[in-house]
């Protein structure tokens, strides 16, 4: 099976146009992969920031902070 033009490297190479698949979508695959970056730090800060907000909730009362400030814990 053969995605490209080619069925035999032995070829003049500057006759060669196609020499893998998506040829001229590279910008375009860039901008994906970049939104999608963007995407997934956007998306783990904001999952940090609630399981963060979930700990103090859980963990942040007067009795532990005195606890803690005192050196018992």
């Amino acid at each position: 099976m053969s995605t490209t033009p080619l069925d035999n490297w032995a070829v003049d190479l500057g006759d060669v146009t196609l020499i893998y698949p998506f040829v001229g979508q590279e910008k375009l695959m860039v901008i994906v992969a970049v939104v999608l970056w963007i995407a997934w730090h956007i998306w783990q800060v904001k999952f940090e920031n609630n399981t963060y907000k979930e700990d103090i909730e859980k963990h942040a009362t007067s009795e532990n902070l005195r606890k803690a400030t005192s050196g018992e814990l």
